[in-house]
């Protein structure tokens, strides 16, 4: 887990659409938080440190301390909402969390080490089939992304999630398998070689 980044907040008084679009007016992005068994608290937000935030990535897995007239939340945003066009921020919901809290996050996944991939080498080519996966855990051990070392794996093998390695306590939301990751495939020209030297074997 990184470091709690402190975005400031302001509070507004009315909920509702007509309130919502009024905060939009002003430029600002209208929140809620809510969560721990306490009463919602409304707030709006500049926009830009909330972009600057999105666009670092694990945003979702990520916790934040909310400044809110000198009092603070600890929380993890749980939905943002975007303009189905413009992509403006329309709306922000942060989950209230505390150290004991079980939190479910979408985690993104790097892959590292490409260039000493055995089968992308060769001219195969990662094909990812989940950029983010879903943990559950404490949120001071959800951790910002996985890594997958893709140093070991050659053309036509599949990387499952048990290649990933996770902090204690966290566990993925699917439990019930060991789903694929990433798959290195080979390029279609290695492809039709192949399927050549299998039509030739047949013949012979």
């Amino acid at each position: 887990m990184s470091d709690i980044s402190t975005l400031p907040v302001q509070g507004r008084e009315r909920a509702g659409k007509g309130a919502a679009r009024a905060v939009r007016r002003e430029g600002l992005v209208p929140g809620v938080i809510y969560g721990d068994k306490k009463e919602p608290v409304l707030i709006k937000m500049d926009p830009r440190p909330l972009w600057a935030e999105l666009h670092k990535g694990g945003f979702y897995a990520r916790q934040y301390s909310l400044d809110l007239n000198g009092e603070t939340y600890r929380v993890m945003a749980q939905d943002v909402h975007f303009h189905a066009v413009s992509d403006a921020i329309m709306h922000i919901d942060f989950l209230r969390i505390s150290a004991t809290s079980r939190v479910t996050a979408e985690v993104p996944v790097r892959f590292l080490n490409e260039e000493l991939c055995p089968g992308i080498k060769k001219g195969g080519v990662l094909n990812i089939v989940r950029h983010d996966v879903e943990l559950v855990g404490t949120p001071d051990a959800m951790p910002d992304h996985l890594d997958v070392d893709l140093s070991g794996f050659d053309v036509g093998e599949s990387i499952h999630f048990s290649a990933v390695t996770l902090p204690e306590g966290v566990h993925p939301t699917i439990a019930d398998r060991d789903f694929t990751i990433a798959t290195v495939t080979a390029p279609s020209g290695m492809r039709s070689e192949a399927a050549e030297d299998e039509g030739e074997a047949e013949e012979a």
